[in-house]
Order: C-alpha cells, then structure tokens, then sequence
C-alpha cells in the first residue's frame, strides 16, 4: 500500500542525497587542491589566482624537497619511527596483553589493576621529560618510541582479542608438546592476525604522525620527524633554507620555487604512505577493529 506522503519521502532523499555530497565535496576539495597545487609550474603559479586544473604540470617542488638533506633525514626517521617503532610495540603490546589473558600467571589480576590505574592517573608532561632526560634520550630518536611503545587502552582491546580463543587450543597445542613461546607463536599469533594488522595500523599512523614529543624531545634539526619539519615550513617558509645540497638551491634559485608548492608537495609527501598502506590491510582491519567489542 502506497502512503499518501511518499512525495515528502521522495523530497527528503534528494535533498539529503544532495545535502551529502555538497559535505563530501566540501571535504575532499582541499586535498584535492593540494594534490594538484604541488604539481603546478612555479610560473603559472605565479600568473594566475586560482589554480583548479594546471596546464603545466611540474615535479620542481617533489625533486627540491627530495634533493634537500633536512627533508630527507626528517623523512627517513619518520619512516624508522613508522617501522621499528610498530614492530616494538606490536611485541610489547601483544606479550603483555597475552601474559594477563593467561588465567594461570600469578599476580594476573594485581598487573590488571596497575594497568587500569594508568587510565586514571597520567604523570604529565613534567615527569615525564624528567624521565627521558635522566635516561638520557634527549635528542635520541628512541625518546620518540620509549615512551609511545604501548597503553593501557591498547593492551585491553588485544588481552580482550586473546579471550576470544578458545582455551581448548591452548591445551591441545600442550598436550603435543608446545612450550609457553610455541603455543603463543604457532597458535595465538595465526588466530590474532586480524588484531595484530588493526594495531600495527594505529601505531604506525600514530609514530608517522609523531609531532609533540617531537617538539619536546629533540633539539636537532636533522632528527626532527617529518611532522616537526612539516609544520617549522608551514609557520616559516625558510626552514630549509640551508638544508639542501647544491643542486636543491640551484634549483630553487633558478626557478623561483614559490613557498606554496613545497608546502603543499610537503603535505602530500607526508601523506602518501599511509594513504598507500591502509588499502592493502583494510580487510584485516575491518575484522580487527572490533577487536574485543564480542564475547561468546
């Protein structure tokens, strides 16, 4: 039976229809527009006001920023941050989650009640330089991963995960003979594929994007991570005025890079790895997002 008001539904979809794209496009317009202002010619960038679609295409701003030392050393430790830092917390996250799911450690629900405290009481900011002063680590890339290497949110999510495996594998896998480490790297670590793709993707998008600590912990220019760097070229264009090899400075001077493209060639830089990595994981983290969210 047809309602009498199906002309007022019709009028709802299309206005909301219409509603939702002028919002998506109001969302991917400014990356659009850094994606194809990094490409423009330094010329016509410089002869017109509003730049939808260059007629000259250029990678000047992409060969200056990969030819300049500072960019790169900024990127290269990012991409030590994003790798060595995901991989450390992966093991630290998952060793520690699966120590407090196993029912038979001793003082389990002791190391339960430490880690609950975290979410209650935080150091700050204070104590938490002191530490990595008195270690030592100032301007020491590790101070960027020490302190990030795991959280007590993070360790639940996954300990939840663990719970979800049934314990009859468990005791299966003893029974043949598997070792504590054997049971955890031959069945727990298959079984929490899902989970382990899902967290490495949070923290190698959270290490790439590492920018406070960055601040607070590194005085070097040439350990700066990229994000650090990115934002010094967003607040004052000369940042890297002397970064560069001689190539990279003839390059600018020659052509008269403007300040807008290597920034915006910047962003787009920073932000391609993630954007490249997310597609080839995302059915691992479809599952793994809801790490923990259902019990049987």
């Amino acid at each position: 039976m047809e309602l009498n008001t199906s002309w007022k539904d019709r009028l709802f979809n299309v206005t909301n229809t219409g509603l939702l794209i002028l919002i998506s496009l109001a969302m991917v317009f400014p990356i659009y527009y850094t994606i194809v202002l990094s490409f423009t010619d330094p010329t016509e960038y410089y002869t017109r006001d509003l730049i939808l679609w260059p007629q000259n295409w250029s990678l000047d701003a992409y060969k200056y920023l990969l030819a300049n030392g500072m960019f790169v050393d900024s990127l290269m430790v990012s991409i030590f941050l994003a790798t060595v830092g995901t991989a450390l917390s992966l093991i630290v996250t998952g060793g520690l989650a699966y120590a407090i799911s196993c029912r038979r450690l001793r003082f389990r629900k002791t190391m339960m009640f430490m880690i609950l405290l975290t979410f209650l009481f935080t150091p700050g900011l204070v104590p938490l330089y002191m530490v990595v002063r008195n270690l030592g680590l100032i301007d020491s890339v590790w101070s960027l991963i020490l302190p990030s290497l795991t959280s007590g949110w993070y360790v639940l999510l996954m300990k939840g995960f663990f719970d979800s495996i049934p314990v009859s594998l468990d005791e299966a896998a003893r029974i043949d003979g598997c070792t504590e480490l054997s049971v955890f790297w031959r069945i727990i670590i298959p079984l929490s594929l899902p989970a382990i793709v899902a967290f490495g993707l949070f923290f190698a998008v959270g290490y790439w994007n590492t920018y406070f600590n960055g601040i607070m912990f590194i005085n070097e220019q040439s350990k700066w991570p990229l994000q650090v760097l990115l934002q010094n070229m967003l607040v004052d264009p000369t940042t890297m005025g002397g970064g560069g090899g001689s190539q990279a400075v003839s390059l600018q001077m020659n052509r008269q890079l403007p300040t807008e493209t290597l920034k915006m060639a910047a962003v787009v830089i920073a932000t391609i790895p993630i954007m490249l990595v997310y597609p080839f994981l995302q059915k691992h983290f479809a599952t793994g997002a809801m790490v923990g969210s259902v019990k049987e």
